[in-house]
């Protein structure tokens, strides 16, 4: 995969590529912050209700437990886990 920049300023392209590094670390730091916050949420659940995140979603679409508003509220820390760390990995790939 390639990318593109088109800009045309007066920059040279070393603040150019500064600017793009420093705006990718940031994003990486949101990310791992994110992912972090996110696994700590899941852990917990886990903990509470006795099976991983992972078995969630197979478990709510079974009629075989109660459906409580908790189990809706780990489902999005689970999907919030997954969207950063897809993301995470994605940003960890990228380098100058």
């Amino acid at each position: 995969m390639s990318f593109t920049l088109n800009i045309e300023t007066d920059f040279s392209p070393q603040e150019v590529t500064e600017a793009i590094r420093s705006a990718l670390e940031h994003e990486k730091h949101v990310a791992r912050y994110k992912v972090k916050s996110y696994s700590s949420i899941c852990r917990d659940f886990e903990a509470k209700f006795g099976f991983s995140s992972a078995e969630l979603r197979t478990k709510l679409e079974t009629a075989n437990i109660n459906k409580e508003s908790s189990f809706f509220d780990w489902y999005a820390a689970k999907k919030g886990l997954d969207h950063w760390s897809k993301r995470l990995e994605i940003l960890s790939g990228i380098s100058f």
